[in-house]
């Protein structure tokens, strides 16, 4: 079975640009050099041309204590090929994300232990919903005015949930990512599978692996590493 990882993030109001920048390798972060793809879309009129226009007037216009962007990092199977990734990647936005601003980029560092590529993709997107309403930069964050909604700002789709319906919701998401998943590689011949569930759930009693960390990896001997990697595999 394949392995699955997905992560739900969340940055303040002062970082979205920065992120963005980071998951595009844009300037100081070009240095990495594992960007494969990337790309944005259902931007507002004043940023169709460029994303970085729509994060850094959230990071402006933003609510002190209200994120500026969300994210998701998903796994992406390393058995696909890139334009097949690619198709499982628009299937994923449309998914998690439908209508609202985003910007992604595909990662395929290599990893330190195993030598092998870790494919993964970087969701970025906004809360705020677009209502056919075209708001210029300044009114777009603002509080939403349900009587008079062309007032206001547009409005966000994460608020007023709560712990329970927060939690189901995740779960519903890791389904939907995973069968994505699984749909792409059977169609293409694949017979490894990924699955949403904990180890707890899949009735596994295996405790959830420790990130090591670069630092830790490179202090890490030959003979460590091939122990690690082999207890990994082994499902100790």
């Amino acid at each position: 079975m394949a392995s699955f990882h997905f992560e739900i993030k969340s940055g303040r109001r002062g970082t979205a640009n920065d992120h963005g920048a980071y998951i595009w390798r844009s300037g100081f972060h070009a240095r990495r050099g594992d960007l494969v793809a990337s790309g944005y879309g259902n931007m507002p009129f004043w940023a169709t041309h460029d994303p970085s226009i729509y994060w850094k007037c959230a990071d402006m216009e933003e609510r002190v204590n209200g994120a500026a962007y969300r994210e998701y990092v998903i796994a992406l199977p390393n058995e696909l090929k890139l334009e097949q990734n690619m198709d499982v990647v628009k299937c994923l936005i449309e998914s998690l994300v439908g209508e609202k601003p985003f910007q992604f980029a595909i990662h395929a560092p290599i990893s330190s232990l195993e030598g092998q590529r870790n494919l993964h993709m970087h969701l970025m997107y906004s809360d705020r919903v677009p209502d056919g309403i075209d708001r210029p930069a300044v009114q777009m964050f603002k509080r939403y005015n349900p009587t008079h909604p062309e007032r206001g700002g547009c409005k966000k789709d994460s608020g007023g949930k709560t712990a329970v319906q927060l939690r189901d919701e995740v779960i519903t998401k890791r389904k939907a990512t995973a069968e994505i998943l699984n749909v792409a590689l059977q169609k293409h011949g694949h017979d490894v599978r990924v699955d949403h569930r904990s180890l707890k759930d899949q009735g596994k009693d295996k405790k959830p692996e420790r990130h090591l960390g670069p630092s830790r990896i490179r202090g890490m001997s030959s003979t460590d590493k091939e122990l690690y990697v082999a207890t990994r595999h082994a499902g100790i």
